[in-house]
């Protein structure tokens, strides 16, 4: 406990030091609880900045939008359709440094127009774990990376949220869309809508963490340890087919390795 809330401070002294930050806020975990520190920090020096796609669910836009409203903060949406940037729909393996890259640059503009000095994202310790070319972008592009800069993890983070009072320290993780599909895979707008239904039609079922992976004709979906056992009942298993089949797949499966982070990745 000691050492998270020495990161914590060493957090806050970081961002005060910035004077003033455009934050890449997608009302995840991460940064929402980096935006809450920021603003308490910074006050009205502080604006929000959240990306508006296919691959961001209306759901996390809404949550995003509700919760800089409730805490007083700008917020400001920005148009960012990654599937009109050169390459992106075909699924590189580089596609989320494609996405960032364009989506940090206008970013950084809108923080340039409005005099504010520095541009921030909400990426962590964990993220050095796994393949993520996105920070490539990061770098190149002069962002900064508070939670990464002062050593804070994910449990670190969801810890402090809880004391903050945050709504978002139990939320589920979630990604873009985009990272559903295999690499090389083509990514589509009726494909994005599939995906988005179906992992929305199983959150309202009632299972707390969700992928549904894009192979094609088929659904391979991971789910959490309490969704295996929701997934045991014959019942639940015909509705899900059923449902699914109704988006366009024509087969449905269950990975039982469950839910992971980046599992699209294993075939790197």
């Amino acid at each position: 406990m000691e050492q998270r809330q020495e990161k914590f401070e060493a957090l806050k002294r970081q961002l005060k030091e910035l004077g003033s930050v455009a934050v890449a806020f997608s009302g995840g975990v991460d940064s929402t609880f980096l935006l809450k520190t920021a603003a308490d920090v910074l006050g009205d020096k502080v604006v929000a900045i959240t990306a508006r796609s296919l691959s961001f669910p209306q759901r996390e836009l809404d949550e995003a939008s509700a919760f800089a409203a409730g805490q007083g903060i700008t917020h400001l949406i920005v148009d960012s359709e990654e599937l009109e940037i050169e390459g992106f729909s075909l699924n590189p393996k580089n596609r989320c440094y494609l996405c960032k890259t364009e989506l940090f640059t206008k970013i950084r503009e809108i923080a340039a127009q409005r005099g504010i000095a520095w541009v921030a994202e909400a990426s962590n310790m964990d993220d050095n774990g796994d393949y993520r070319p996105g920070l490539q972008a990061v770098a190149e592009l002069g962002i900064r990376s508070p939670l990464r800069e002062v050593g804070l993890y994910k449990g670190e983070i969801r810890q402090l949220s809880r004391e903050l009072g945050l709504p978002t320290w139990n939320k589920p993780s979630f990604a873009c869309l985009a990272s559903r599909f295999p690499y090389g895979g083509r990514i589509t707008p009726e494909r994005l809508r599939m995906i988005d239904r179906a992992e929305q039609f199983l959150l309202d079922l009632g299972i707390y963490q969700v992928r549904v992976r894009f192979h094609e004709n088929l659904a391979r979906i991971e789910i959490d340890e309490d969704g295996f056992e929701l997934m045991l009942k014959r019942e639940m298993r015909e509705t899900v087919h059923d449902k699914l089949h109704e988006l366009g797949f024509t087969y449905v499966a269950l990975d039982l390795k469950g839910y992971r982070t980046g599992s699209m990745n294993e075939t790197l």
